[in-house]
């Protein structure tokens, strides 16, 4: 039996899950609503404020959807209710990020700033020319869009410069070793 599977979702106050045909699961909450086609094999029962997942039969394919089934139904839940958010770091001499209207502006070291338009369900914050806030309720749009962000200068070992995580850790390499003879 999956172990993240079996577990029960509990559904807070405020939040309404709608279990329509073929498993398209509807959450609305106090943040947004989210809609998502999970797979029909899988069994979803709400009772009492309480979303069970239960797979049909012990094969493989059944078994690999039985957790990720239940994660997604979960990451819905928490979307509509807390949402969620990546903070992204610029670091480097000259490097800043600003935002321009609802479109976030990055000085990066390129010969021209680089824009970005934020796609729908994300909102930008830059509370300070080195910080930027990714937030949003759906998880999977929120993480994507951060990537996409880094992506436009990847940290680099040598001085670290570039757009990492809050969390993430840059391992550093030494320079080249030419010394005087």
């Amino acid at each position: 039996m999956s172990r993240i599977g079996k577990m029960p979702i509990t559904v807070p106050s405020g939040v309404d899950v709608t279990i329509g045909a073929a498993n398209e699961v509807t959450v609305k909450g106090p943040k947004g609503t989210l809609t998502k086609n999970l797979h029909p094999d899988m069994i979803i029962k709400k009772e009492d404020g309480v979303i069970t997942i239960e797979r049909p039969s012990e094969i493989k394919a059944h078994k690999s959807l039985h957790g990720l089934t239940r994660t997604l139904l979960n990451n819905m839940v928490i979307g509509v209710t807390e949402g969620y958010e990546k903070t992204l770091e610029v670091n480097g001499v000259g490097y800043r990020a600003q935002l321009q209207g609802k479109n976030l502006l990055m000085n990066l070291g390129y010969s021209h700033p680089v824009e970005m338009a934020p796609v729908e369900g994300v909102t930008i914050e830059v509370p300070n020319p080195n910080t930027i806030i990714v937030k949003g309720i759906d998880k999977q749009v929120v993480g994507e869009f951060a990537a996409k962000v880094r992506e436009k200068r990847q940290p680099e070992p040598y001085k670290g410069k570039g757009i990492k995580y809050s969390y993430e850790h840059i391992r550093r390499k030494e320079g080249k070793a030419g010394g005087k003879k």
